[in-house]
């Protein structure tokens, strides 16, 4: 019995769309999500054309595909399309175009293009550039460009770039650089505003040093810095009133596996294979949220956004969220229907691992090929492989199903909590075919987890479960 309403979900595309890097913006009454593009099953990053997709405001479960709004080919130094799109970023001009700084895999010069809509077909435009032509990133002393992120304001662009890996004393931290309203030449050369990992001691940043992912907003007077840290898994925050200056570390936004959170399991365990980062925060109507990815097909390679709610204090504070499967809607999801599996914010087995990788470990996929519109479900479920879905408010549950396939011969045990009460169990067989299994469950009503553990032999792949009431179980 599928769920009929129009929920949102986490990843809040479609199972088979691979987004990651999410930018959220609202224009208008629709919020537009940017982002470079995996591919399912992908060898390496960012192989996909840009591509858009947008959401009404008052329904964050109803995205559009807006469609591919620049290909990889289009920048004069890519014709031949050899070079990948990394993460992009997009901001509106003083002439109130749309404008989408980008940086190619192979070059450390930044890239410019522009559209007269949010969405629409944008056309190179050229590449930031100091005052004598001299783009930036080659000039003596500059360092490597990597990941923009941009704001507009007052006629100036800011734009925030770097990359830092642990180790690499050659490059300092994040930087922000000064554009004139041409959206192309520099008034200001690059300063730093955060460091990497090798220039973080004394600075308040220790442990979370920028890595990679700089991120642009602004909430009344005060600039929020958004970042991956150099652990990769988790996105940060450091606030200034200066865009330009005095960025203080503020925290973890969130992390991808669900690191330091400790308000239901202690908070060195992870929960999910994490691995790199990216994202950032919006407000929707009267709510804010922050946009970030997961990864699929236990690879670094095919990743998927998601996003959860946030609260913003008074202080200006942003305590860590956790990851849910409900994201974006605004509460739980209805404790009743059919709920498909790749929708697990928590995968993990009885061997603690925090990245992605590992053959030993459960991971989400789909049949075909990327581009194939083929629902996503877990597989290379073996002995301890635990999924968890979050959050469900149940009423009248009587009954609970699931359906696997794959040659594996065990039990599935379903639990409110990972490490509570077993409610029910499924024994599962052989199958190279979906089979559907149902068992009775006294599921107390309320807002629930559900955690479903396999315990047997073999290797098995869920697609589905079921929260069933009476009325399900009578027809």
């Amino acid at each position: 019995m599928a769920v009929k309403t129009k929920n949102a979900l986490n990843p809040y595309l479609p199972s088979w769309e691979y987004i990651p890097d999410g930018e959220p913006y609202v224009f208008g009454d629709r919020v537009y999500i940017y982002g470079s593009h995996d591919l399912f099953n992908g060898y390496v990053f960012c192989l996909g054309d840009y591509v858009c997709w947008s959401a009404p405001v008052d329904n964050l479960g109803d995205w559009r595909y807006e469609g591919v709004i620049y290909p990889k080919t289009s920048d004069p130094l890519n014709r031949d399309g050899s070079m990948c799109l990394y993460a992009p970023d997009v901001t509106v001009g003083p002439d109130g175009r749309y404008y989408l700084y980008y940086v190619l895999d192979h070059v450390s010069v930044v890239s410019v293009a522009v559209c007269d809509t949010p969405a629409g077909k944008y056309e190179f435009y050229g590449y930031v550039h100091y005052e004598d032509g001299t783009r930036l990133g080659e000039k003596p002393g500059d360092e490597p460009q990597f990941d923009p992120g941009v704001l507009t304001e007052n006629g100036k662009t800011y734009l925030y770039t770097g990359f830092c890996g642990r180790g690499d004393k050659s490059r300092h931290g994040a930087m922000v650089t000064v554009l004139a309203s041409d959206m192309l030449t520099i008034l200001e050369a690059p300063v730093f505003i955060a460091p990497g990992s090798e220039y973080s001691a004394g600075t308040g940043f220790e442990g979370h040093a920028f890595f990679e992912a700089p991120s642009i907003r602004k909430i009344g007077d005060t600039y929020y810095f958004i970042y991956s840290s150099e652990v990769m898994h988790e996105l940060c925050y450091a606030t200034s009133k200066n865009p330009l200056e005095k960025f203080t570390y503020g925290g973890v936004i969130v992390s991808n596996c669900d690191l330091h959170i400790s308000t239901y399991k202690p908070a060195d365990m992870p929960m999910a294979y994490g691995a790199n980062n990216h994202g950032s925060i919006v407000q929707i109507l009267d709510k804010w949220y922050i946009f970030y990815h997961r990864h699929t097909n236990g690879t670094w390679y095919s990743r998927q956004g998601c996003a959860e709610e946030i609260t913003v204090l008074a202080d200006g504070t942003i305590p860590q969220v956790e990851i849910t499967s409900c994201g974006l809607n605004g509460g739980p999801l209805p404790g009743r229907g059919e709920y498909p599996a790749y929708l697990a914010c928590h995968l993990f087995t009885d061997t603690p691992h925090m990245y992605v990788g590992g053959e030993r470990f459960p991971k989400i996929m789909q049949d075909g090929r990327d581009g194939d519109e083929e629902d996503g479900y877990i597989t290379n479920i073996q002995n301890s492989a635990t999924a968890g879905f979050k959050y469900f408010s149940c009423k009248g549950v009587t009954g609970f199903a699931i359906t696997t396939r794959g040659y594996a011969h065990g039990t599935f045990e379903v639990r409110t909590a990972w490490d509570g009460e077993v409610l029910a169990s499924l024994t599962i067989h052989n199958s190279n075919i979906w089979e559907r299994y149902v068992t009775p469950i006294n599921l107390p009503d309320g807002v629930h987890s559900i955690y479903l553990t396999y315990r047997g032999g073999g290797n098995a792949t869920l697609k589905s479960f079921e929260l069933l009431t009476q009325e399900d179980i009578s027809k």
